[in-house]
C-alpha cells in the first residue's frame, strides 16, 4: 500500500502491507493449525491448577542443570537427545505431550517435538517456555525446593488472572 505523496511528505511503502494480509479463509487454515501445535504458558498453568489429570503430559526438553535451575512442576525431564532412546520407557503415546525449552528465542521444544512427532507422539509446544512460565509468576521447583516470582506485568495481567485472550 503506498501512502498518498504530499508536499511534506514522499509516497512511500507500508511496511506492514508491502506483503498484503492472507485472505481470511487462508488465515483461517492458519490460525487454526498454529493453535493443534501450541500451547502457551497461561493455558497450561490453568489445566494444571484445575487438578485431576489434565490429559497431557508437560516435557521438559532442556539439560539437568538447567532442569535443576528451574522446572514446571510435575514435567517429565527429557533432553532432546534423549528422546530416540528413552521416550517410549518416559511416555504414554496415548497421552499428549507438551513440550518446553528455555523461552522464545530457544528452538530446544520445537526440536523435542519434532523428535516425539516421528516416534509417533501426539505433541504440542507451550510458546514462551520456561522463561515465560517464570515471568508470568507460576510456581516452577528448583533443585533448592519450589520457587516463585512475581509476575511481570508486561506478560501478565496485573490485577486480574485473566488476560482475556
Amino acid at each position: 500500500m503506498t501512502l498518498p505523496e504530499t508536499a511534506d511528505r514522499p509516497a512511500t511503502t507500508n511496511p506492514v502491507l508491502r506483503v498484503a494480509p492472507a485472505s481470511p479463509a487462508a488465515a483461517a487454515t492458519y490460525f487454526g493449525a498454529s493453535l493443534a501445535f501450541h500451547a502457551d504458558v497461561s493455558d497450561v498453568a490453568a489445566a494444571l491448577a484445575a487438578g485431576g489429570d489434565p490429559g497431557f503430559v508437560v516435557l521438559d526438553s532442556r539439560s539437568t542443570a538447567s532442569w535443576d535451575q528451574g522446572h514446571v512442576p510435575g514435567a517429565v525431564h527429557l533432553p532432546t537427545a534423549l528422546i530416540p532412546e528413552q521416550a517410549a520407557q518416559l511416555l504414554d503415546r496415548s497421552v499428549p505431550v507438551v513440550t518446553y525449552c528455555w523461552g522464545p528465542g530457544c528452538n530446544g521444544a520445537t526440536r523435542a517435538a519434532l523428535a516425539l512427532a516421528e516416534l509417533g507422539f501426539q505433541v504440542k509446544e507451550m510458546l514462551g517456555g520456561f522463561e515465560y512460565w517464570v515471568r508470568e509468576g507460576f510456581p516452577y521447583e528448583t533443585w533448592e525446593g519450589p520457587a516463585r516470582q512475581s509476575a511481570d506485568p508486561l506478560t501478565a495481567p496485573a490485577d486480574s488472572d485473566d488476560c482475556g485472550c
